[in-house]
């Protein structure tokens, strides 16, 4: 079988790495390489920087309408291609297709379609004073930088460059090398409807070649990160020194807490999908459940019988509730996490092992939905994130014990609260350090707030307006009378 071999797009055009240089692609359900990715290096990088800045005057100078146009001609091209991209999208994750269906390729063109409406309703601040007047412009950067994760590839690549060009940069992005594929299938249509050349540049490669050519390079203006806080500090620890602005979506290790006065149905439903969705691959997912006592019990049981009845298998089979996690790396990585939760004391009430699927998946990285009771909350398992389909269980007594044993991690992203008391509910979000919490569901995302963590969890803001903010800066013009 040959091999699929992407490029990159830079400059409005489809171009091998400069170095001709190779990186295996593997599809995680079937463990076989199928594609290879450009190692791009620092040449690629230039290239594309300079395809950026060519093509900046232009883009920045057009209209917020004529740069919404094209952003909604790349949205609907995005929708007339969307079947292809969800095969895409599931074959190079591992995720199953009907994930991608319901949600990761369908945002793509939302996130589009958002940032470019967004920015057209956008203004101008203006204070007043007895002798003059100041108005505030939001100004363009000039070249950014988005790096996006493995996890929902296309998904947050869009949600990363499309803020960026709604206002008036032009952007050299890098997706992850796991998972190039539906990247690389926008760099060709981008090419086929004409969008503007330069403005929107698709570099791929590894993090030590082309992430950090990236992240040094002189002409970019500012960096946008997605992905774990180990490589998040790395980031820092590049772009700080050189003032360039930076923000960072970076790991967690995320707390669900269920009071016993919860509307117990909804919470079991839900707990389920916030624990196992694209096989506990969102940073988002809940992976430390904590239950009053009182219910205690009674949760342990249903939320094992009801992991136990999830499907893990082929992700092109419409029956398939989990599908392969993304890699043979992560996958063995999962396992030894397992294994240390063993040593740590831990009781395996679910999974805690490899799942057999046969046919043209016998080679895949599927792994069991796996649930952990009997740890305690300072153990390493509870302290490190491990981003799959494994989450730990924990009775707790009281509202103030809860909050502690939440809080009690170096991530502070997001977290879900279960209870109809509505001041409980109040008193708990504010006392939670974390960016994000949801009460009494998980994932309901309006793309007008903002989105970020805490502590290690990450730094600055995304969504709605602070996307806008964060790839502009703010002029005062003061005018005398």
């Amino acid at each position: 079988m040959s091999l699929i071999r992407i490029q990159n797009y830079i400059g409005g055009k489809l171009v091998d790495p400069k170095s001709d240089v190779w990186l295996d692609n593997d599809e995680p359900a079937t463990g076989q390489i199928y594609s290879q990715v450009p190692d791009s290096n620092e040449q690629d990088i230039e290239d594309a920087v300079a395809a950026a800045s060519a093509a900046l005057p232009d883009w920045s100078g057009k209209s917020v309408d004529e740069r919404a146009d094209w952003m909604f001609r790349l949205a609907d091209t995005i929708d007339d291609y969307r079947d292809e991209l969800i095969e895409l999208e599931s074959r190079d994750n591992g995720k199953p297709e009907s994930l991608a269906r319901m949600v990761d390729i369908p945002r793509c063109a939302k996130n589009i379609r958002h940032f470019a409406s967004t920015m057209i309703g956008q203004g101008s601040q203006s204070f007043a004073m007895p002798d003059a007047i100041n108005y505030t412009l939001r100004q363009p950067l000039g070249v950014v930088g988005v790096i996006s994760p493995w996890n929902l590839p296309l998904y947050l690549f869009t949600w990363k460059f499309a803020p960026a060009i709604a206002t008036g940069n032009c952007v050299v992005g890098k997706p992850s090398e796991v998972t190039p594929m539906t990247a690389a299938r926008l760099g060709q249509i981008c090419e086929s409807i004409g969008f503007p050349p330069g403005v929107l540049n698709i570099v791929h490669g590894s993090g030590a070649n082309t992430g950090n050519a990236l992240l040094q390079h002189p002409g970019i203006k500012a960096i946008s990160f997605t992905g774990g806080t180990k490589t998040g500090r790395h980031v820092a620890s590049v772009v700080s020194p050189q003032f360039k602005k930076l923000s960072l979506e970076l790991g967690g290790k995320n707390p669900n807490i269920i009071f016993a006065d919860c509307e117990y149905d909804e919470m079991l439903r839900t707990t389920v999908r916030s624990s196992f969705a694209n096989q506990g691959q969102i940073c988002l997912c809940g992976s430390r459940v904590y239950v009053q006592s009182e219910i205690y019990e009674k949760f342990k049981t249903d939320f094992v019988a009801k992991a136990k009845e999830l499907v893990v298998g082929d992700p092109q089979d419409s029956k398939s509730n989990l599908g392969a996690v993304v890699s043979k790396p992560h996958y063995e990585k999962i396992l030894s996490r397992i294994e240390l939760a063993k040593s740590e004391g831990g009781k395996i009430l679910c999974g805690g092992a490899p799942a057999k699927v046969n046919g043209r998946c016998s080679g895949g990285y599927f792994i069991e939905p796996t649930v952990i009771e009997g740890l305690s909350n300072d153990c390493q398992t509870n302290q490190e994130e491990i981003f799959g389909p494994v989450v730990t269980i924990q009775p707790f007594d009281h509202e103030d014990e809860v909050v502690s044993l939440a809080n009690g991690t170096q991530y502070g992203l997001s977290a879900s609260v279960w209870t109809q008391n509505i001041k409980r509910a109040n008193r708990v979000a504010e006392k939670i350090e974390s960016g994000v919490v949801w009460v009494n569901c998980w994932m309901v995302r309006d793309l007008r707030t903002p989105f970020g963590g805490v502590k290690q969890s990450g730094v600055g803001r995304e969504g709605g307006e602070e996307s806008l903010r964060f790839f502009t800066q703010a002029k005062n013009v003061c005018i005398k009378y």
